[in-house]
């Protein structure tokens, strides 16, 4: 979603790392190409407001002034006034340990609310709680029926009593229901209007003072812009919301709403939807956020999601494997599952220092879904001999495994080539020839569909993660990719001249 900002950020910050010695025209420049990103991307004017002022005043000081670096200084002030923007310190979402929890979602029509509740269930049933799904919307009997499908995906209860009663009893009788079969936790998820009524409002209200939720969650789709502030507004000052869940903030636009639903309300963001999985819900952190926004990746959220998918055991178990040269067809179909856990590779870049910018995955060969699945049904069309042995596949059954897997005999032959070049590849790595793994070893694995773009072929070169200045964007030098390329050019046509 940030991409745009990401990029102007990054432009702006490349003016400053040549910068030697601030003055006041250098710093009130850059502030002008700050405040223009800022609302370019759709954030309250008064949340840029305040940031360019706070900004201002801190980089006025003598300790930047008189800094050796004073563009990394400055970087380091808009970083911390943009996480102080997003909330500063994260919000724990912590509910009373053995007492009943309610949680009330209240949002607009099509905000995401019935699939937000489904993923805030199996997330909370992952922490040990046993929660209950109950369907208050009583306007739209196909949003009964869509709660209890997410219901039954995520393995959680669900109640419902049809459209015939009022949410204030629905509610109550959910709180019954749950008591009595031993559930702690009842996530209520009320009816949604396509925009902003009293109707509406008075009857979340009479919910919020009947039934008194130990939460009030606000769920905000983060792709509607400056409306999504104007809700936020609104909803706060009917409910007094205690906090918000940002939806769809894997998509496409400007996002300048999730930078400034904090300021707004003045209440925490305290999730954010990454994906249309349930699994894609995310504690939402301001400092990791505002690192994303400023393209210096992610990487405590990556080693999570790494933590989430795969044992220590494990990870020593595939090292060895690799090393001793016993690293197979299976182990690589395994770990392509495990990425998708992830969140595939182009969730996994964004995540990476320098990576923010870029727009991914379609934008870059490789990193589609669809090559993973074509790599995937590869696999999956050999026999379970092939994979532990894919020396033995000869012409016969490199038909036999294009024509079961959809994909052509040279698709077959390239994923057996690029299998052979990267086991011996990791072998290197992980210490099993002695050997050092070099930039020509790398490009053996730029063909590998899904994996390809992450080793610097098939497609446009990536900058390294932080470049030279110590993960600071803009701080590195540019990359050498293309003078390399016309070095190489000019070596061609002198050997043409030779000939």
């Amino acid at each position: 979603m940030f991409e745009n900002l990401t990029g102007r950020f990054s432009a702006i910050f490349n003016k400053l790392s040549g910068v030697k010695k601030l003055d006041e025209a250098t710093i009130k420049e850059t502030l002008r190409d700050v405040r223009r990103a800022m609302l370019e991307a759709d954030v309250h004017f008064g949340a840029t407001r305040e940031f360019c002022a706070n900004i201002e005043k801190r980089a006025m000081g003598t300790e930047v002034m008189e800094s050796l670096t004073p563009g990394q200084m400055v970087i380091k002030i808009v970083h911390d006034e943009l996480e102080a923007l997003l909330g500063g310190q994260a919000f724990p979402f912590t509910l009373p340990a053995g007492m009943e929890a309610k949680i009330m979602l209240a949002g607009l029509q099509g905000s995401g609310k019935t699939t937000t509740a489904g993923k805030l269930a199996k997330r909370l049933a992952s922490e040990g709680r046993k929660p209950l799904l109950a369907a208050a919307d009583i306007y739209r009997p196909a949003a009964i029926e869509q709660l209890r499908v997410v219901a039954e995906r995520v393995d959680v209860p669900f109640f419902e009593m049809g459209t015939n009663h009022t949410p204030l009893e629905i509610a109550r009788a959910a709180s019954k229901y749950a008591k009595s079969q031993g559930l702690d936790t009842i996530i209520l998820d009320t009816a949604g209007r396509l925009h902003v009524d009293q109707e509406m409002m008075a009857e979340v209200r009479d919910v919020k003072v009947g039934w008194l939720p130990t939460a009030t969650l606000l769920v905000v789709d983060a792709m509607v812009g400056q409306d999504a502030i104007n809700q936020a507004e609104q909803f706060h000052s009917t409910l007094d919301i205690d906090g918000t869940i940002l939806t769809k903030l894997d998509g496409d636009t400007r996002g300048g709403a999730a930078i400034s639903i904090r300021h707004v309300t003045g209440k925490p963001i305290v999730f954010a939807g990454m994906g249309e999985r349930l699994e894609d819900l995310e504690p939402f952190y301001p400092d990791r956020m505002a690192q994303r926004i400023l393209g210096m990746g992610d990487i405590l959220t990556l080693i999570e999601k790494a933590q989430s998918v795969i044992q220590e055991k494990e990870a020593l178990e595939l090292q060895r494997k690799m090393r001793e040269n016993e690293f197979t067809l299976n182990d690589f179909l395994d770990q392509i599952r495990r990425v998708n856990q992830m969140g595939g590779v182009g969730q996994m870049m964004q995540l990476l220092p320098g990576m923010g910018g870029m727009n991914m995955p379609g934008g870059m060969p490789g990193l589609e879904n669809e090559d993973m699945r074509h790599t995937e049904a590869i696999i999956l069309s050999m026999t379970q001999k092939e994979r532990v042995t894919p020396q033995i596949i000869n012409g016969s059954r490199r038909r036999r495994i294009a024509q079961g897997s959809g994909t052509s005999v040279n698709e077959v032959s390239r994923l057996l080539k690029q299998f052979k070049e990267i086991r011996q590849m990791m072998r290197t790595v992980t210490g099993g020839t002695g050997g050092k793994m070099t930039r020509k070893m790398m490009r053996k694995m730029s063909g590998i569909p899904g994996l390809g773009s992450m080793f610097g072929g098939g497609g446009p070169q990536l900058p390294m993660p932080g470049g030279g200045g110590g993960g600071l964007p803009g701080s590195g030098s540019k990359s050498g990719s293309r003078s390399s390329g016309s070095k190489r050019q000019k070596d061609k046509k002198k050997k043409r001249k030779r000939h």
